[in-house]
């Protein structure tokens, strides 16, 4: 018998995303605005932290959770912007960025066979996440209300079966731009209380909303800490410090001992120094961060404008991220279509289609670049219309 790939891995599909990226990387002068991240680099003063925390010694194993430090630096950052009280040394664990802070949450839901009900359009790592461990995902569309996306509690309350798990949002989305209301968050925890779910909530975009606090309400607001709640977060976004992966899940003190002994089994831990770093971000990182909610207000305005006035674009207002998700009248295959206009203009974008369930008919700009970027990548999306 031949030695095979097990059928769980075989199952996950490639990345649409991803896809499309690898032909664009091996071509020049591309307009890079199908990834999830700035093009401004990791500003100076966090990567002087870092160098000193490698000079300070910072560079050997430390706990599966995290730098102490760390955790207290996070509970600190919940108290002061949400009036949140945690525990650092019991429901805090620093993780390798949000996708392992994702990845070992699931880890700790789901048995093989179990479903887990996720909101799309959504980036499509967590459902992937899902079937690596032989579970279902079962994608629920968010549809779109007038200029907003809602919540179907409908559809979510008819999808919940016995095999069940937990429900996923991700607030604000990526890529929808949608953020959830106190109302919204209030619903979704009592769904998930009255069936015994778990809320797994991705709020790696928490700082970059576009509302008079700039501050997205956590769901950690709503929550007890009894609460079947959990939260993913990262630096990635709101600091420039995607390559550093840095991230953090919080959640119920059982669930967060058993994260931590299988970090043990992932990546050990973060290395110490990035951790170091991550701790001056939370600490003198808000005047970056205003500058950089400054940009992506000023890019989001622009973007939306220039869209609107081509044809068959339609441009839902986006409310946080970094995202623009305009749908194109007659679109059937977004993959087909993003992949014409790279190889036409030289455009990136990433395919609807790569965010499951209501996202076909639709692209995804990330608009986290100069504005001269975005106006030539916009002019040549004009004309490709035009001419197609």
């Amino acid at each position: 018998m031949p030695a095979l790939v097990s059928s769980s891995a075989q199952s996950v599909a490639h990345s649409r995303i991803r896809e499309l990226a690898e032909i664009a990387l091996t071509m020049d002068g591309v307009h890079k605005l199908f990834f999830g991240e700035s093009n401004l680099p990791t500003p100076t003063f966090l990567k002087e932290a870092a160098a000193r925390a490698m000079a300070d010694g910072f560079t050997t194993y430390c706990p599966n959770a995290g730098l102490l430090s760390t955790r207290q630096a996070l509970a600190d950052y919940y108290q002061l912007h949400h009036a949140v009280t945690l525990d650092p040394t019991r429901e805090i664990i620093v993780t390798s960025g949000g996708v392992q802070a994702l990845n070992v949450s699931i880890r700790c839901l789901l048995n093989p066979g179990d479903e887990a009900l996720i909101l799309t359009p959504a980036w499509p790592n967590a459902c992937s996440m899902v079937g690596m461990n032989s579970a279902r995902a079962i994608e629920m569309a968010q549809p779109l209300s007038g200029d907003r996306y809602s919540i179907d509690f409908d559809a979510l309350e008819a999808a919940v079966t016995p095999r069940t798990r937990f429900l996923m949002y991700t607030t604000p989305s990526n890529p929808l731009g949608w953020v959830a209301t106190l109302e919204d968050q209030q619903r979704l925890l009592d769904f998930t209380r009255r069936h015994g779910l778990w809320l797994l909530a991705d709020e790696v975009y928490e700082r970059l909303t576009y509302g008079p606090a700039n501050i997205e309400p956590s769901i950690l607001r709503l929550a007890t800490r009894d609460d079947a709640v959990l939260v993913a977060q990262s630096f990635s976004k709101s600091y420039c410090m995607t390559g550093w992966r840095l991230g953090w899940l919080i959640g119920r003190a059982d669930l967060i001992a058993k994260a931590t002994q299988l970090n043990e089994f992932i990546v050990s831990c973060t290395p110490p120094f990035v951790q170091k770093t991550g701790e001056i971000a939370l600490r003198d990182g808000e005047p970056f961060l205003a500058e950089l909610l400054a940009m992506l207000r000023a890019n989001r305005d622009f973007c939306a404008a220039e869209l609107r006035t081509m044809p068959g674009v339609t441009v839902p207002e986006p409310d946080g991220a970094f995202y623009l998700f305009p749908q194109i009248k007659g679109l059937s295959d977004s993959f087909d279509f993003c992949k014409r206009l790279l190889l036409q203009t030289k455009v990136g974008l990433a395919p609807g289609v790569a965010f499951g369930s209501g996202g076909e008919g639709s692209v995804r700009l990330c608009y986290a670049v100069e504005k001269p970027i975005l106006a030539s990548a916009l002019g040549l999306l004009r004309e490709f219309l035009q001419n197609n």
